[in-house]
């Protein structure tokens, strides 16, 4: 299967033309979760809170995430590393997420079906005319088959999981790195 994944995330690469920066195989039993991330996402600092069907509190408590994500025996995870202006340099950093969910997209739809995705951020699949998110939430998600769960609002721990797949969490100054995850039996 793995050989199945990589041969994917290549040919979505060369077409969304944005690079894997490192990726690795695991088994979902070395994931961290950590009900204080879901605490978190309650302070909404992020917008997302309540207003997404792929974030707290519709994304549901932290065992039912746990319970769903361990129904899967693997993980893959990949990354890519954006360049900053500097630390502040956030049009840099949307630029980096817009392009990493550019790739985990082409890669969610070369895969096909029996994967679960889990990404940076919330779901990127509802967006109005400007490209702005806009989740169907509260009424029913309208491509529940597409949809993709944020990885922390899973509860996983992204500098825990970069440690159990062996990748790198911080690249050095004035860069960015995105990580997103795919499950499978």
């Amino acid at each position: 299967m793995k050989e199945t994944v990589i041969r994917a995330l290549n040919s979505a690469e060369s077409a969304s033309g944005v690079k894997t920066h490192e990726c690795a195989e695991l088994p979902v039993s070395r994931l961290v979760f950590s009900q204080e991330l879901l605490d978190l996402c309650a302070t909404n600092k992020c917008g997302n809170y309540n207003r997404s069907w792929t974030c707290p509190p519709a994304a549901g408590i932290l065992e039912d995430q746990r319970r769903k994500i361990q129904s899967y025996e693997n993980a893959f995870v990949f990354t890519t590393k954006h360049d900053l202006e500097d630390s502040f340099d956030f049009e840099g950093m949307e630029a980096g997420r817009e392009n990493h969910i550019c790739l985990t997209l082409e890669f969610r739809q070369l895969l096909g079906e029996g994967f679960s995705f889990y990404g940076a951020g919330s779901c990127p699949i509802c967006k109005d005319a400007n490209g702005i998110s806009n989740c169907a939430f509260p009424r029913p998600c309208l491509h529940p088959e597409k949809k993709i769960g944020s990885i922390e609002a899973a509860g996983i721990n992204v500098t825990e999981l970069s440690k159990a797949a062996g990748l790198k969490y911080n690249n050095g100054p004035n860069t960015v790195t995105y990580f997103s995850m795919v499950l499978w039996e």
